[in-house]
This record gives C-alpha cells, sequence and structure tokens, in this order.
C-alpha cells in the first residue's frame, strides 16, 4: 500500500472523488518523478551525452512537473479544481513531449525505455483524473 492511498484511507473529511484513480494518479506522478530524475542522470553517463541533451532537459522538466502536480494532487483540503486542472494538463503535456522524446531514444539505452514508460504510465492516469473531475 502506497503512503498517498493510507493519507487518503486516513483523510478526516468527507472524501469528494474517487480515491483510488487518485491514488494511482499520486503514485504515477512520484514513479515518473523518480524515472525522469534518474533517467536525466544515466543520461549524463553515456558516452554520447551531447546527443540526449533534449532528452536530459525533457526528463528535467518532465521531474519537476510531476512532482509539482503531485503535491497540488496531494492536498484535498479546501482543494480548488482549475487549480488541480491546469496542473494535470500541463503535466499530460510535459509526459507526452518526454514519453515521446524517450520513445525516440529508447533503443539507445534501456534507462530511456523505463523512462518512456513511466511517463506514459503517468500521462495516462493524469488524463483519467482529468476526464473523471469533467
Amino acid at each position: 500500500m502506497s503512503y498517498a492511498s493510507q493519507l487518503l484511507d486516513s483523510y478526516p473529511r468527507v472524501f469528494n472523488g474517487d480515491a483510488q484513480m487518485l491514488t494511482a494518479t499520486i503514485d504515477a506522478l512520484t514513479d515518473c518523478a523518480q524515472a525522469c530524475t534518474a533517467d536525466a542522470d544515466n543520461d549524463m553517463s553515456e558516452p554520447d551525452v551531447a546527443d540526449l541533451v533534449k532528452c536530459m532537459r525533457l526528463c528535467m522538466d518532465c521531474a519537476d512537473i510531476c512532482m509539482a502536480t503531485a503535491r497540488v494532487c496531494s492536498r484535498q483540503t479546501e482543494s480548488d479544481a482549475s487549480v488541480m486542472t491546469s496542473m494535470l494538463e500541463a503535466c499530460i503535456a510535459c509526459c507526452k513531449a518526454c514519453g515521446d522524446e524517450c520513445e525516440r531514444m529508447a533503443m539507445m539505452h534501456a534507462h530511456i525505455q523505463v523512462c518512456e514508460q513511466a511517463c506514459r504510465r503517468c500521462e495516462k492516469a493524469c488524463r483519467q483524473l482529468l476526464d473523471a473531475m469533467m
């Protein structure tokens, strides 16, 4: 059981929404941030580092956006739906861009494949949560 799940289960107010979907999204966001951070670091260690600059930049941006989105999604008290919607939309766009770049480079390095999978999972989870909010 993830920390997100445990904390949502212990939320002291009436929870408005699908707790399982929110938990899955928060977990996907934090997993993606970690994968992107590790991938950018791995990219810096590769001999062809100059070819990986765009991938590294997108990974760093994606990690930051995913963590910010996870923090916003984790705060449920007096939540502002328009802020959460904007964060999810930004995360979807960034995960798609990062996932697309990782897909392009995935044949070169296994760590890039892992990052692509995390981006795709996160993009899907954010999209599902966003759709459920509409």
